[in-house]
């Protein structure tokens, strides 16, 4: 007999309902920020393994120890942490990509915080060990056979379905990071709506947060090689959506959708059940070939759909997926530009106006230039580094309009202020990268790590 702690999902409106409940007040949105680095050895620039004097999991026991972070285990091995407090976590990517995932804050100031507070208890840990970290979209050295791999049983049965899903999948499992930024909604009609403009955005955040163009030592041809990654890479599962810009969609038509995508597992026991392929309709109706006459659980749900990679997601909250991972000033960056943004209802009109118009086919064109052309793609006649200053003008009013301020009387708006200097140079991270590169680093991707590791 297996024991179930999660409410069982008799029907369809019960998955309906599962994300109806994040529906909240403006008074009760929040900003949660996740964000991904590489661990490297500082002597070797190698990929740090799990196990070791110099290891993931030495990082992950400072963490416990000095810290008091809850260890977070999967057999013997422990494999991400939780924050003392409860609001927030530590967990690893395939490769060991370091990731926090932030507690849901009131204001950009406290996502600044949380980032300099967590950056500073790792170097803190890590430097004695010689490890360093670096924010970046894509490893710009290590080839794929010499990345380690973490003990996580999803881990493992994802590893081997991606082998049969396009020819980036463990490229992106284990050589990717990302900056992300989970936001809230009202109710259905505001989540439509954020949902339409931030994904119709997206490719412009791929672009100004662009940091990705080396690979294996080498520039690569690309702005956002992480974003190009995601191309061909299980794309039934992946990309830009085109029935969530048709009329009559809502939280209905996004569970039909995921309903659709192929599952990769089911946790029961302390173990990962390998059912990759399956539907999760057939699990609904009590049909699951694994596991006969079981019906899932809201866990197996909300598991599910973190099994589910748009350019931005839905869940309880809204998850914009565009962007490369990236440097201390950008993990700030990321999250002031999509509230400033979506969190006031006129900028957030503003926007849907600059994008309503755009064709499904236009988009979906914008979103595969963009990784190899940055701020020169185009869409409707206008080139994207137009557009991104647009919508940098947007998000700051949208910001100022909060009118939060933080230490010293700043305001949100500071956060921008990165972001607006690099469209004053029309210049991306990525393109500083290739410039130093070409010049005072003289080919030596070592320099990259020295420069801009936290």
């Amino acid at each position: 007999m297996v024991l179930q702690t999660s409410p069982l999902i008799e029907s369809r409106d019960d998955l309906i309902y599962a994300l109806e409940r994040g529906c909240k007040p403006k008074e009760q949105w929040r900003i949660g920020t996740e964000h991904e680095k590489f661990p490297f050895l500082s002597d070797t620039l190698e990929r740090v393994p799990y196990e070791g004097e110099r290891s993931i999991k030495a990082i992950l026991e400072g963490f416990r120890d000095r810290f008091h972070w809850t260890p977070l285990m999967e057999g013997d091995h422990i494999i991400g942490l939780l924050a003392p407090n409860g609001n927030g976590s530590i967990s690893l990517e395939p490769g060991g990509q370091f990731e926090l995932s932030g507690a849901p804050l009131e204001n950009i100031h406290d996502t600044y915080e949380e980032v300099h507070d967590h950056l500073m208890q790792v170097r803190e840990i890590a430097d004695p060990l010689g490890i360093g970290f670096l924010g970046v979209g894509f490893d710009p050295l290590n080839k794929l056979e010499d990345v380690p791999i973490m003990p996580k049983g999803r881990y493992k049965i994802m590893r081997e379905y991606m082998a049969k899903k396009g020819k980036y999948g463990r490229d992106m499992m284990f050589r990717s990071c990302t900056i992300q930024v989970n936001l809230d909604f009202s109710d259905e009609a505001d989540m439509v709506k954020k949902l339409r403009t931030s994904m119709a955005l997206q490719p412009i955040a791929t672009a100004l947060f662009a940091t990705s163009p080396f690979t294996e030592g080498k520039p690569n041809g690309y702005q956002s090689f992480r974003s190009q990654i995601w191309t061909d890479t299980d794309n039934e599962r992946a990309g830009i959506l085109p029935f969530v810009f048709e009329e009559g969609f809502g939280f209905e038509q996004w569970v039909d959708y995921a309903l659709d995508v192929p599952m990769y597992f089911v946790y029961r026991n302390g173990i990962y059940h390998d059912v990759s392929g399956e539907s999760f309709r057939d699990f609904l109706e009590g049909k699951l070939p694994q596991f006969p006459g079981e019906k899932p659980t809201v866990d197996d749900w909300e598991s599910h759909l973190t099994t589910i990679f748009p350019e931005v997601r839905i869940k309880q909250f809204m998850e914009m997926r565009g962007a490369d991972g990236g440097p201390w000033r950008m993990l700030s960056a990321l999250p002031a530009y999509w509230v400033g943004l979506l969190y006031d209802s006129g900028i957030l009109e503003s926007a849907w106006q600059l994008v309503k118009d755009w064709p499904i086919e236009d988009i979906i064109k914008l979103r595969n230039d963009v990784p190899v052309k940055g701020l020169d793609a185009q869409i409707d006649g206008r080139c994207v580094c137009t557009i991104a200053k647009e919508t940098l003008k947007l998000s700051r009013v949208g910001l100022e309009r909060r009118n939060v301020q933080g230490c010293k009387g700043y305001q949100e708006t500071q956060f921008l202020n990165v972001l607006d200097e690099m469209m004053e140079r029309r210049q991306t991270q990525s393109d500083q990268y290739l410039e130093l590169y070409k010049g005072l680093w003289g080919g030596d991707i070592s320099w990259l790590y020295r420069d801009f590791s936290f």
